[in-house]
């Protein structure tokens, strides 16, 4: 039976998420503070450990910070999902957590109780994510939550990032990655490896409620050479850019003029995750040819994207699935294998170079 520690300085939250875990058939113990957690991982060692977010003496992102180094387990880190709330787990995401959820209010428990259950279940099967420089990390995370100036550590980044530039691709495509579990650290990985010059847009859907993206892309365009931002209104799909979906919407491309469009809708009815990459997909393959699209489905649990990502790969558009050794959870990369949709199994660190060798920097795929 799956076992999982509740970490959370709140008596009445630890009853709530231990009856909720308890009664889904978790072997459940409970921590009220940072330093008892420590203490009982050895002792209970469970499967899972679910974290607030926000607590006095040690904080989460402290706590976190010792579970990877000391004791690595799955860690779902528990969060009100607004204001500092909100960038301190994403913070902790990028630190190594597996999911984050939102803590169970007095209002809509049981849609909140159903997404704490499926994502400890899934993180049971997951693997921590070992984050280089952690130590490191979790000193500049609390840097920039307290407003201090960020610099990235030499161990983040190989090379200073050439200088950003807008190289018009003589063919137009659009790169296409889905990700949900375990996707920031992911896309940190993948996305600064693209060069300045990288001749396709790409459009991230990322599983992530709303008050998180616009976080996400600001990080993310502090360590890539490639623009990045959060498509929260309908802009211009241009060379040299990364758009990530805005939270709690999808994203479709259209097309306005002649020009390509990235365009927020809202969360299409029937679609268990958002922003959804079935949605995705599917809009870009009604603007263009298959060929002139590369499908990646990355971590996550589930299977959104795999079935339009092997109708990409049966057109004669390329995919890319994440492997095994590197997903945080192989749910969506492996139904999209299942289905024998996928061109290439990657480990993360390998998918940029094989975009830029697919595709380079003139346009030319």
């Amino acid at each position: 039976m799956t076992k999982v520690l509740v970490v959370d300085d709140s008596a009445l939250m630890r009853r709530r998420i231990a009856g909720i875990l308890t009664e889904a058939g978790f072997t459940v113990e409970t921590a009220a503070t940072g330093a008892q957690a420590l203490a009982s991982l050895p002792v209970f060692d469970p499967d899972v450990v679910t974290l607030d977010v926000t607590m006095p003496g040690m904080d989460g992102l402290t706590c976190l910070g010792r579970i990877m180094v000391e004791h690595p387990k799955p860690v779902v880190m528990v969060s009100a999902l607004t204001g500092e709330g909100a960038e301190e787990t994403l913070e902790a995401l990028r630190l190594g957590a597996v999911e984050a959820v939102q803590k169970p209010g007095t209002g809509g428990l049981t849609a909140i109780a159903d997404a704490l259950v499926e994502t400890v279940r899934a993180a049971a099967t997951s693997r921590p994510r070992r984050t280089r420089g952690l130590r490191e990390r979790l000193r500049l995370a609390r840097a920039r939550i307290a407003g201090e100036d960020f610099v990235t550590p030499a161990d983040e980044v190989a090379a200073p990032a050439p200088p950003r530039q807008n190289s018009l691709g003589t063919v137009e495509g659009l790169v296409l990655v889905g990700v949900s579990t375990g996707g920031p650290g992911t896309l940190e990985e993948i996305l600064p490896a693209l060069p300045a010059g990288f001749a396709w847009p790409v459009l991230v859907a990322q599983h992530m409620p709303a008050s998180f993206t616009g976080t996400l892309a600001r990080r993310l365009d502090d360590i890539c050479a490639l623009r990045v931002v959060e498509a929260e209104r309908a802009m211009p799909i241009e060379p040299g850019t990364v758009y990530i979906a805005r939270g709690g919407a999808d994203l479709q491309v259209a097309r306005r003029g002649g020009r390509l469009i990235a365009t927020p809708i809202p969360p299409v009815e029937g679609k268990p995750w958002h922003p959804n990459v079935d949605v995705l997909v599917e809009s870009a393959l009604r603007l263009l040819p298959a060929g002139r699209l590369v499908g990646v489905l990355l971590t996550g649990m589930g299977y959104d994207g795999a079935e339009t990502m092997a109708t990409l790969h049966r057109l004669g558009g390329r995919t890319i699935a994440e492997s095994e050794e590197s997903a945080v959870v192989f749910g969506m990369p492996q139904e999209l294998i299942r289905r024998d949709g996928a061109d290439l199994v990657l480990p993360s660190e390998k998918v940029a170079g094989q975009l830029l060798r697919w595709i380079g920097t003139d346009g030319t795929a």
